[in-house]
């Protein structure tokens, strides 16, 4: 008889498996209400993030802390979080009309309320993707805080090192000159494991304007409550309140959010109109159409896309307001959000738009065709899972006063996002054919209305192919996506929302009938990163005005064939 020999795992199956088990561990938490990150609890999604080495958390295997994963983190969560030994993930359960003041992250949009000072509550309104991104941060800054710890505690009585001393002492100074910058400096990069050339230029990074010595407090607190694991067996505590897991998967929010939207399109009889819905950006769509319009005298001493770029500029603040100013006198409606998606929306109807000026466009009307005019329905991102729930919620029919239920004019589902990119480097664009979810077996093959010959534009690298939708981005490592990129599944890239929003639309087109069947889709994806390439990934920073062009060639071409298909 022929002898089968079992092969070794792959690194790549160890890192499926590792994201399998945190998946499941961070369901059985919640589910159970309460954990300790560095108790028995949570042991499991220790050992698997450090398992899994996750490129965005780049050495968190290692002795030295890991700074760029540190920055990228903590400019996630709420200010003071290190400095809290309880957190409690809520729902949106009416802290607004407390005096707490609301905690925004600088890069997510989910308020945080400091309770006292060991307690923070962080709000969540996105659904399960958003649990799993605050989590797997949470557990990034426990690791980091031990290691930080086992550093400053030395002998059988563990007491602190003088470097840990020198930085206890300038933290509770107000203000630091630069001498005694440059000296606690010296002491943290003993501590970090990090010279002082990679303590340095990090420092600024993290400062604040109310706090420029930010990064010496994080490091202190971290080591600080992580000694208190240690010796006085205070454990940090992560707990989710009884109303969260109530309401959780149930579309609260985003049946509010749906029902809302509907409500003006009838109120406004857009409801009628072709609809066409867009999730990107809240500025692209709106610069496009109305850009070049209210920015006559400036588009001609340049071309758009330079236009385009300065809008991007912080220093043009005036300039974005003229063209918002023009918008809403023109056909542009603001739906900002008061459900707790934090996904705000802009409607355009096109009848009341002088698009036929905008040079990208050569479709014209005629006067009297102001019913079939598209209307544009503009979100703003959604999270993760809570692409699902909000486009699912959408395209659901409008049930009016007398419960007579109504069906949208849905023309077309358009998702202009960002996304990792596996062929390629920042600033390229990616079409894809088909969305695979991963850690499951679903797949999403759809006719992509864009074209790599409809986005062809110089200096822009545009490839096809299926796109991964990941359970997290700071999940993911080379040798998983290495495999994704090799294998059959041919992957071109990475993000988190596409496989949901086409679950939605198939439902809603080929099961519920919500919708017409023929609906069509376009996706189109600009890389924001290359997380196979070190100094590439979302840790390394923005895209800067590398995106502004292919953010604004993929949403004219958008733009443009719907209005195409409208005439």
């Amino acid at each position: 008889m022929a002898s089968f020999q079992i092969q070794p795992r792959t690194k790549a199956q160890e890192s499926t498996n590792a994201i399998e088990r945190m998946y499941i561990t961070m369901r059985h938490l919640f589910n159970r209400g309460f954990y300790k990150p560095m108790g028995v609890s949570g042991e499991s999604l220790r050992e698997s993030l450090l398992t899994l080495k996750p490129e965005i958390y780049g050495s968190i295997a290692d002795e030295k802390v890991e700074l760029d994963g540190l920055l990228y983190v903590m400019d996630r969560l709420p200010v003071g979080i290190e400095e809290c030994t309880y957190i409690n993930l809520t729902s949106n359960e009416g802290y607004e009309q407390s005096h707490f003041k609301p905690i925004i992250p600088l890069k997510r949009r989910r308020n945080c309320y400091r309770i006292d000072d060991h307690q923070m509550n962080i709000e969540v309104t996105r659904g399960r993707s958003e649990i799993y991104d605050i989590l797997t941060h949470l557990t990034f800054l426990m690791i980091e805080s031990h290691k930080i710890m086992k550093q400053v505690m030395v002998g059988e009585n563990k007491q602190t090192t003088r470097d840990w001393q020198c930085l206890e002492n300038a933290v509770t100074k107000k203000k630091l000159s630069q001498e005694e910058k440059d000296i606690a400096m010296t002491h943290v990069a003993t501590i970090l494991g990090r010279t002082f050339k990679e303590v340095k230029s990090t420092y600024p990074k993290f400062a604040t304007v109310d706090n420029p010595n930010r990064f010496l407090s994080i490091i202190y607190h971290m080591g600080a409550l992580a000694r208190k694991e240690i010796l006085d067996e205070q454990k940090r505590l992560i707990t989710f309140s009884p109303v969260l897991r109530e309401r959780l998967g149930h579309h609260i929010h985003g049946d509010i959010w749906a029902s809302r939207i509907k409500q003006f399109l009838v109120d406004n009889n857009l409801f009628e109109r072709p609809i066409h819905i867009i999730s990107a950006n809240l500025h692209s769509v709106m610069n496009s159409l109305y850009g070049p319009k209210a920015l006559q005298k400036q588009l001609k001493d340049t071309d758009r896309m330079s236009l385009f770029a300065k809008l991007s500029d912080e220093a043009n603040k005036n300039l974005r307001d003229r063209i918002k100013k023009h918008a809403v006198t023109n056909g542009m409606y603001e739906l900002k959000d008061t459900s707790g998606t934090n996904i705000d929306v802009q409607i355009f109807d096109t009848s009341e738009c002088a698009y036929m000026d905008v040079d990208f466009c050569s479709v014209r009307f005629r006067e009297s065709d102001n019913s079939t005019k598209p209307v544009l329905v503009v979100m703003d991102y959604a999270f993760g899972e809570q692409a699902f729930e909000t486009m699912d919620e959408l395209l659901k029919p409008y049930t009016d006063e007398n419960g007579t239920k109504h069906k949208m004019n849905v023309k077309s589902v358009n998702v202009m996002g960002k996304a990792g990119i596996l062929t390629g480097d920042k600033g390229d664009i990616m079409i894809p054919d088909a969305h695979v979810f991963e850690g499951t077996a679903d797949n999403y093959p759809f006719e992509n209305q864009l074209k790599e010959e409809d986005l062809q534009e110089d200096g822009i690298n545009i490839v096809s192919g299926s796109m991964v939708t990941v359970l997290g981005t700071s999940l993911q490592n080379k040798d998983l996506l290495e495999f994704f990129h090799t294998s059959s599944w041919r992957v071109i890239g990475l993000e988190m929302e596409g496989a949901h929003y086409q679950k939605a639309v198939q439902s809603a087109s080929q099961v519920r009938r919500s919708i017409d069947r023929d609906v069509k889709v376009r996706y189109a994806y600009y890389a924001s990163d290359n997380p196979l390439k070190t100094g590439h990934t979302l840790a390394s920073g923005g895209l800067g005005l590398l995106g502004v062009k292919p953010v604004y060639v993929i949403t004219e071409k958008i733009l443009e064939q719907i209005m195409e298909e409208s005439l």
